[in-house]
């Protein structure tokens, strides 16, 4: 009998129609499992750098990540864009154009790939300074930072792919690429950071990032794939499409940037303060390790909605829009909860799990879990609603929120009582709390104007 071709799979067209709820936990949970994995990744990273380097390989990885995180945000827009289009096309069942899209978005990512890896390298060091990192935490951060510019082009196709599936309806994809990397970059990093120490964990990431990134490309190419690179479609590049990329990604790209540039002059804030490594070490385990359970769960109901508003929007259902959104924000709130009680109840135990033996970095980590977990319940529902702005086309109202909230308000009130008074701990997490909800705010006020249903999104067909 002669073997069968592989059949093309459909999409999910629970997104568009039947029980609301049910279809934004279908995409949620698979999202929210990969990030609390991935969290949990970095929670092992920073226990064995810890151990086998001290409180300064903990804030060396901390302000790092931080600094790298501006970049890839900013490069990750397009997928933001890619994702629009993705989720309308599929919402409209127009695979051709989904498949063109992805196809673009893969080449663009190649090109700035390349770019970044090379400037980001020679940049590390102004980049550090910038920061106003501690001396010793800086010789530990500027090699693992060089060495993650390096390896950027794993990580940008892993969020390429991730993006792209789930706009189409598929979380399950996403889900087992990001298991895959956890898992390859836990079992890589046990071996490597207690031979190289800091940058070993950088190593681990970049192999593990690069191998499933090429797996991830491959299925791109397989024709049961819910996007498929066909054979036949044409491989240059289409500038039309990838304006369109920039058009919609863009402004989360300067979004993005806003934040994180946001989060660099908090670090160069604490970095002023009497403990400044402790403090920078404080701030790396309880906001960029034990909030990111509530952030990256949040993040992942954000891709949800997004998915969730663009598709129904795209299959012409723009009240099933509106609801998803609201179902997504009432999980994100849920989840909020469990984790602040964690965050009051049992600080002292979490800020341990990483190694941790220092006791001013205790008390501030401490002191900071307990502004987090008010700050927690601001943000879900803040990144639902972004995410229910960015899935119908709307990326600039999220830009425009992020420079309020995210720079006005935080490193305003910083400069202003760094001038008047002198900062202390407190000051900067209250910041970072009233941050958080302006930006919720806004967000849900802009979402329920509905200025969304009108953004129009289409491509031009293919050329022969």
């Amino acid at each position: 009998m002669a073997d069968v071709a592989p059949r093309p799979r459909k999409y999910d067209r629970s997104i568009v129609e039947g029980p609301i709820g049910a279809a934004v936990w279908r995409l949620a949970w698979p999202t929210i499992v990969q990030n609390v994995i991935a969290g949990l990744q970095g929670f092992i990273d920073h226990a064995m750098v810890g151990r086998f380097v001290g409180f300064t390989g903990n804030a060396a990885i901390g302000v790092s990540w931080q600094i790298f995180l501006v970049v890839i945000v900013f490069i990750s827009s397009l997928f933001t864009g890619m994702g629009v289009m993705v989720a309308r096309f599929a919402g409209a069942n127009e695979p051709d154009k989904v498949n063109r899209v992805v196809y673009q978005a893969f080449l663009t990512a190649a090109g700035l790939g390349v770019l970044l890896a090379a400037v980001g390298y020679f940049s590390a060091p102004a980049l550090l300074t910038l920061i106003n990192a501690a001396p010793e935490v800086q010789a530990e951060a500027l090699p693992f930072l060089r060495m993650m510019f390096l390896g950027i082009i794993g990580m940008l196709y892993f969020f390429m792919l991730s993006g792209a599936f789930r706009a189409a309806g598929d979380p399950r994809t996403p889900l087992r690429l990001g298991v895959a990397m956890t898992v390859l970059t836990v079992v890589f990093n046990v071996i490597l950071i207690p031979m190289f120490g800091t940058v070993g964990a950088a190593y681990g990431t970049t192999a593990s990032s690069t191998l499933v990134s090429a797996y991830g490309v491959w299925r791109l190419t397989r024709p049961d794939s819910v996007i498929h690179f066909e054979p036949g479609m044409s491989r240059r590049p289409d500038f039309a499409i990838i304006r369109s990329l920039f058009r919609f990604g863009l402004p989360t790209g300067v979004q993005g940037i806003a934040m994180n540039v946001a989060g660099v002059f908090l670090l160069r804030f604490i970095g002023s303060l009497e403990h400044s490594a402790a403090a920078q070490a404080a701030f790396a385990l309880a906001y960029t390790e034990l909030f990111s359970l509530i952030t990256w769960t949040s993040t992942a109901l954000m891709g949800a909605a997004a998915t969730i508003a663009g598709q129904n929007l795209g299959a012409g259902n723009p009240e099933r829009a509106v609801q998803g959104v609201q179902v997504t924000s009432r999980i994100g709130l849920g989840a909020a909860a469990v984790l602040a009680a964690a965050f009051v109840l049992f600080p002292r135990a979490l800020i341990a799990m990483f190694g941790n033996t220092n006791a001013d970095v205790m008390a501030l980590g401490q002191q900071l879990l307990a502004f987090l977990a008010v700050s927690g319940f601001f943000i879900t529902v803040a990144l639902s609603y972004t995410g229910g702005l960015q899935g119908t086309g709307d990326t600039r109202s999220p830009l425009y929120i992020s420079i309020v909230s995210q720079i006005g308000v935080p490193i305003g009130l910083c400069t202003i009582l760094q001038a008047t008074r002198g900062l202390q701990p407190s000051d900067i997490w209250l910041a970072i709390v009233l941050g958080h909800f302006t930006r919720c705010v806004l967000s849900v006020v802009r979402f329920r104007q509905q200025k969304w249903r009108h953004i129009v999104v289409d491509i031009e067909p293919a050329r022969p």
